[in-house]
This record gives structure tokens, C-alpha cells and sequence, in this order.
């Protein structure tokens, strides 16, 4: 039987099931190939608990933990509606290829209209061709704003640690 709820991270089941699949994707070929740092580990629960811009959504089958997609809520300006912006879609090596990422994704869409959102994003790595063909076929795709410029870049600036 599947599941796909919004989580209630208040309950430690969700919580383990958040922090084992991150675990899981962090070891993974489009993770960092390392666990988990031991501060994330530790602080990431409550740290998702305390923030009312995150949205956590996961997905059990036979109660175990199968699936889970964090989203942020965002917001824009040109729209002037809200977005709600995937940052991460993990699905369990034993549980891929069953569609269950479609229907996190449709989960996360569902809630998304709910919110009066304008649209949905999210980012995916170049070299991450399976991921890309599920968005796609969810109807996900780069965008511009005016052709001409081209398209639209995710970049990064890594900032020094500071201080828990």
C-alpha cells in the first residue's frame, strides 16, 4: 500500500524517514558519495520544523519510507504570486523506476495550487538524465524570460562556514 502525505515532522517516524533517505541520496551517484555531515544530522529536523516556508512531502509503501520531496515556499515579483520552488525529489534505489517520483511531483503540484502558486521549480544536475526525462515528462522545463538572452542559469556561491 502507498502513502504520499505531507509530513508531520513532530512525529519521529517522519523525521528517521527524512533523515535515512537524505542519508541514502547523499551516498548516492548524484549525491556528495558520503553521508550525511553529523550537524545536519543532528539539526536538520528541527530545523525544518522551524521554518514555515518548508513543505515536506513523503511517501511510504508498506509503511516504509519510500519517497520524499522538500520544497520551498518562494515568491514573484513579476507575477506577484507565490512559488513553490523542489529542492530536493528522492526515491528509495529499491523503489525506483515505479513512478513514484511522478506522483511526489503531483503531490507537490497539488499543494502548490492549493497556495495560489503562479508555478512550480525546481533544479536538476546536467549529468542527471533520468531525473530530467521524469520532469519533463511532468511538463518541467528550462525557461527564459526573453529568448533572446537565453535561458535561465542556476549558479551558487558557497559562502565559509560560521558558527552554529
Amino acid at each position: 500500500m502507498e502513502t504520499i502525505i505531507i509530513s508531520d515532522l513532530s512525529r519521529a517516524e517522519h523525521g528517521q524517514a527524512v533523515l535515512d533517505l537524505l542519508n541514502e541520496y547523499a551516498n548516492g551517484d548524484t549525491g556528495s558519495g558520503e553521508d550525511l555531515p553529523a550537524y545536519t544530522r543532528e539539526h536538520l529536523i528541527a530545523e525544518l520544523q522551524s521554518r514555515s516556508n518548508m513543505q515536506v512531502i513523503l511517501a511510504f509503501i508498506n509503511d516504509y519510507p519510500a519517497g520524499l520531496l522538500i520544497a520551498i515556499d518562494s515568491f514573484s515579483t513579476f507575477t506577484c504570486k507565490p512559488i513553490l520552488n523542489i529542492h530536493d525529489v528522492i526515491v528509495s534505489a529499491g523503489f525506483r523506476g515505479q513512478g513514484l517520483a511522478r506522483r511526489l511531483l503531483a503531490k507537490a503540484e497539488e499543494l502548490a495550487i492549493s497556495k495560489g502558486c503562479g508555478k512550480l521549480t525546481l533544479e536538476v544536475l546536467e549529468g542527471n538524465v533520468t531525473a530530467q526525462k521524469v520532469y519533463r515528462n511532468c511538463g518541467y522545463e528550462g525557461y527564459a524570460l526573453d529568448p533572446a538572452m537565453g535561458r535561465a542559469l542556476f549558479w551558487q556561491k558557497v559562502l565559509p562556514p560560521s558558527l552554529p
